[in-house]
């Protein structure tokens, strides 16, 4: 059925489509590719996996938005435009994320201000531009061995389980990114919601693997029935089919979100009062010294390294690996975050980047098209213009327990990309890789010691087995594992 819910990422045997080979730049050749890109496979599929990337989206936009005053209605416009945007030109769910780093600084930071944040955006944003367009970024991707790479995939696999975990357990203050305490069994953002929405999920999508139908007896034992019986139990095992077909087939993900936006009015109905229609007033920011000189040395060189490694490099390999038969290139993925951030950014819109685990939880809950990010902008789109900086009040009482399971399943698939490493030595590699970028908080120093054990595993494999010097840094693809 078409409806079904999708498998999990694919390694080896991935979901091919048929792709329109282009010679041209022709208008009815562009048309073409625009409708082949944005056509949505599944029409419950795509809009379900459009919620697999609110579980990071929506927590740090708003937090930014309470304790920074973030243009939130610009940041909707802008990012919804990325959005639409990148599911035309990639034609796969490509996500659009807020840069983490910068969002952390400015969060830990009550002086880094709006003004810092884009200044950090746009000089972070001209460094990926740069790497792009002399196609150093395609050397970078080349020469990053596979153990490597998977090691930070299941590093920011685990955060974002382990923050989700955080989010259903503990009273979040998202303005201060502070637990406030243990949250409570019932209620309308308790424990039990939490746990019956990840129940629910679970039922219906499963852990990704393709569900088998068993019927309660084989053939051999059909046989030995009588026609009567038979006919009972080939009904009955029809109407269960049918049922199982059209519970497998819900958009899980997409029924607890609006759930959730349910549950906000009802948590706090005069939220409804405080709604003002219109876009937010757009405006381009002001910036000083102080602020390009802060931007650069808070913001963006510890960007910097995270959007090379989780924004091109990662998502590049995860969508070799969930769409090989698309043509992906670490060049275009660089240039595609640099042109963002240099025009979003002068107008206020949060910083942003691609991201491997928003890749993988859209995925997860149905994404196969461009069409599924296509769903998601037009829609940031609409209430940005409709509702501007106001539908913060209704953000601000979205039960953070939803939002929490939903980053949870976003974590795991992401973490499961691992699994084609099936070496010891590669398996070494990423584990180190993950240990320390999970203990150091540092996606470039848990880089930097992956890539110094790798070369020294090399170097004695060398020495060993008296192997040519070239042969030191030839590793893998994820097709020869």
């Amino acid at each position: 059925m078409a409806n079904q819910n999708p498998t999990s990422l694919p390694i080896s045997n991935p979901e091919t489509t048929q792709t329109i080979p282009t010679t041209g730049f022709s208008a009815k050749m562009i048309v073409q590719k625009l409708k082949t890109n944005l056509v949505l496979r599944s029409k419950w599929g795509e809009l379900n996996g459009a919620m697999g990337d609110l579980g990071t989206y929506i927590p740090i936009v708003l937090s930014l938005t309470l304790s920074r005053d973030l243009n939130l209605g610009t940041t909707l416009i802008f990012t919804g435009l990325y959005n639409i945007m990148t599911g035309a030109i990639y034609g796969v769910p490509m996500p659009v994320q807020p840069m983490k780093s910068i969002a952390a600084e400015a969060l830990s930071d009550s002086s880094f201000g709006v003004a810092e944040i884009m200044a950090a955006g746009i000089l972070t944003g001209g460094v990926l531009l740069l790497l792009g367009v002399t196609r150093l970024m395609q050397l970078v991707y080349m020469l990053i061995p596979l153990s490597v790479v998977r090691g930070i995939q299941l590093a920011q696999g685990l955060a974002f389980a382990l923050t989700a975990v955080k989010y259903v357990r503990k009273i979040q203050d998202m303005p201060k990114s502070k637990s406030l305490g243990e949250r409570h069994w019932l209620g309308l953002d308790g424990l039990v919601l939490a746990i019956v929405c990840l129940c629910f999920i679970v039922i219906v999508s499963g852990s990704g693997e393709k569900d088998t139908i068993h019927h309660g007896c084989g053939d051999d034992d059909i046989g030995n029935l009588g026609c009567d019986q038979k006919r009972i139990v080939e009904v009955g095992g029809k109407r269960k089919s049918r049922v199982r077909r059209v519970i497998f087939s819900l958009p899980s993900a997409f029924i607890v979100f609006v759930l959730g936006v349910v549950l906000a009015f009802i948590r706090r109905h005069e939220v409804v009062h405080e709604i003002k229609f219109g876009p937010s007033k757009m405006e381009v920011v002001k910036f000083s010294k102080h602020a390009w000189k802060k931007g650069f040395v808070k913001g963006t060189i510890p960007q910097l390294p995270l959007s090379i490694l989780n924004s091109v490099i990662a998502v590049c390999k995860l969508s070799k690996d969930l769409f090989p038969e698309k043509d992906f290139s670490a060049t275009s993925l660089s240039v595609s975050v640099g042109l963002m951030n240099l025009v979003g950014s002068w107008f206020g819109a949060m910083p942003c980047c691609h991201g491997a685990g928003g890749l993988a939880g859209q995925y997860k809950f149905g994404g196969r098209s461009g069409g599924c990010v296509a769903l998601l902008g037009a829609a940031k789109l609409v209430l940005g213009l409709v509702f501007g900086s106001s539908l913060a009040h209704i953000l601000r009482q979205f039960p953070q327990g939803i939002l929490g399971v939903l980053l949870l399943f976003a974590g795991i698939e992401l973490a499961t990309c691992c699994r084609d490493i099936n070496s010891k030595e590669d398996s070494f590699v990423m584990l180190i890789c993950t240990t320390i970028s999970l203990m150091g908080s540092s996606a470039a120093l848990g880089f930097l010691c992956g890539i110094i054990v790798y070369v020294l595993l090399k170097l004695r494999n060398w020495t060993y087995n008296d192997k040519p010097f070239s042969t030191i840094w030839v590793h893998k693809s994820p097709e020869q594992h």
